[in-house]
């Protein structure tokens, strides 16, 4: 039983990074810069704990509110959980709170550390927001703020390249907040209202308000096109994804396992969020299969891409692209087993992309090396490095028993019992573009860890124990999802009933 009540869950989940990092810029010419950096760790670990509570909280198919300031929905904001957003929400936190912890030694000899401690608090404020909030503005609000935050981030070395990127991501980023917000200006004054359950029960009935009845054939479509687009932007969803490569060998590599491991998913969930609960997608509605071909597109793409990289970090930002392409043909199959697929390769994703990126972060750390060219033989040096590129590379391509495996399985079988023509040729190319993944991770692996040791790296040895533990978090991770899938199907299976079925969290968010 939590000391915190359960409606104030939310909130805390919100304001407690968002209060830490503001308190990090106003103390932090005072305090030492490593107890800043544990003191961000241990605001994660708690966000983790409270988000972890909600979770439980939520499974049996209750929703969480908390009515801001007592104004009842619609009027008000209002965060709501469900075993949907709970489930995102935890994953998370989760991940962030790694990636804090990893960061510790990563960090330990680099200036503005205190900026870098404001603003990973910063991002996973905005990332619980949108996670947790019941408001369509209010998730723009929380996206804006958690986009500013990544922009700063990765040009955080003020070298060329990274503001480069930075710059770069920040006119894709403000293009597509501004998409998001033009899409809820359309939703509000056709409907006159922002709360999303309210928004799906003025959808249903096509109660739109007085004078827009004529407009109100295109402005649900309009809307929600420019929904997709921003979402699918902030996802690094083919065409929308050249950001995320030139991000991420910029960024420090803890952020790079954030911005893949779970910054894009939030991305995603917003867009699952929009469809499923207000506007009740059914499977095999045109939205859907345009999104599964997105994702098709969106993996076979990227796939050949991570192919021709010789940038190990580079190579595995259009890694992740890819696999935002299986989770969209998941979701975009629509049906229980495909959603089952898709939010749990979504789980998948997280654990093993950012296991990559910690292990990547470690090969750069330690070399100051990116060009796989210029690598080979760091096995010998950094055998538990080596483990843990294995297994988040091959989880990535989907090789059993790990937990990649299972989810890109449960994908293909849901478009398989489709029966439709179209899906049984996705899955074709589904599987030919795992093989891809294989070859491009077995690549990766032979030029890093195999072959000569270079006489430059004959002094290296492995990383402290700070970036070791997440990275053997998430290995024990890659292998228990896979082994007993169940484990994590039992978050995941609420969660997609929750996506399916909105009415209950209509009722509980207006009703509540």
């Amino acid at each position: 039983m939590t000391v915190i009540p359960l409606e104030w869950l939310p909130v805390f989940s919100i304001i407690l990074p968002l209060a830490a990092g503001f308190i990090l810029v106003a103390v932090g010419s005072f305090v030492p810069v490593r107890l800043q950096a544990w003191s961000a760790f241990a605001t994660t670990a708690v966000t983790f704990s409270l988000t972890v509570s909600l979770l439980f909280a939520v499974m049996d198919g209750q929703v969480v509110t908390h009515q801001m300031a007592g104004w009842r929905p619609p009027f008000g904001i209002v965060l709501a959980v469900d075993s949907l957003n709970g489930f995102v929400a935890a994953v998370v936190a989760g991940i962030t709170m790694l990636a804090a912890l990893y960061s510790i030694e990563y960090m330990k000899h680099e200036g503005g550390q205190t900026y870098y401690y404001a603003l990973l608090m910063l991002i996973l404020s905005g990332m619980m927001g949108i996670t947790l909030t019941g408001d369509l503005f209010n998730l723009f609000v929380f996206l804006e703020l958690s986009s500013v935050a990544t922009y700063a981030l990765v040009a955080f070395n003020l070298d060329h390249e990274g503001l480069e990127a930075g710059i770069k991501y920040c006119i894709m980023g403000a293009t597509a907040t501004s998409m998001v917000l033009l899409g809820i200006a359309l939703l509000y004054g056709a409907l006159g209202t922002l709360n999303m359950a309210d928004i799906a029960q003025r959808l249903a009935g096509e109660r739109f308000l007085p004078g827009t009845l004529e407009g109100n054939a295109l402005v649900a479509p309009l809307a929600v096109a420019l929904l997709i687009w921003g979402f699918g932007v902030k996802a690094a969803v083919v065409p929308m994804h050249t950001w995320l490569p030139d991000a991420h060998p910029a960024a420090p590599s803890p952020i790079s396992a954030i911005l893949s491991g779970v910054y894009i998913k939030v991305g995603l969930y917003a867009m699952v969020r929009v469809l499923f609960t207000a506007y009740h997608v059914q499977p095999g509605e045109a939205l859907l299969i345009f999104l599964s071909t997105l994702g098709v597109v969106t993996m076979v793409f990227s796939g050949f891409m991570a192919l021709a990289q010789t940038d190990i970090k580079r190579l595995l930002a259009f890694s992740s692209v890819m696999n935002i392409g299986y989770i969209l043909f998941g979701v975009g199959i629509g049906s229980l087993l495909g959603l089952t697929g898709g939010l749990y390769h979504l789980l998948n994703h997280a654990v093993l992309k950012s296991l990559l990126f910690l292990a990547a972060g470690v090969i750069v750390h330690q070399t100051g090396v990116r060009d796989m060219s210029k690598l080979g033989g760091l096995g010998r040096k950094m055998p538990l490095t080596m483990g843990a590129f294995a297994v988040g590379g091959f989880g990535i391509a989907g090789v059993p028993p790990l937990n990649g495996f299972v989810s890109k399985w449960i994908i293909f079988k849901a478009a398989i019992e489709t029966g439709q023509p179209l899906f049984i040729f996705y899955v074709l190319l589904g599987a030919v573009m795992s093989v891809i993944a294989v070859a491009y991770i077995v690549n990766a692996f032979r030029s890093v860890f195999l072959g000569q040791l270079r006489r430059e790296h004959e002094n290296l040895r492995e990383a402290g124990p700070l970036m070791l533990v997440p990275m053997l978090a998430l290995m024990v991770a890659a292998v228990v999802f896979g082994v007993f899938p169940q484990l994590g199907l039992n978050f995941v299976e609420p969660a997609v009933q929750a996506a399916l079925h909105p009415g209950n969290y209509v009722e509980q968010v207006l009703g509540g």
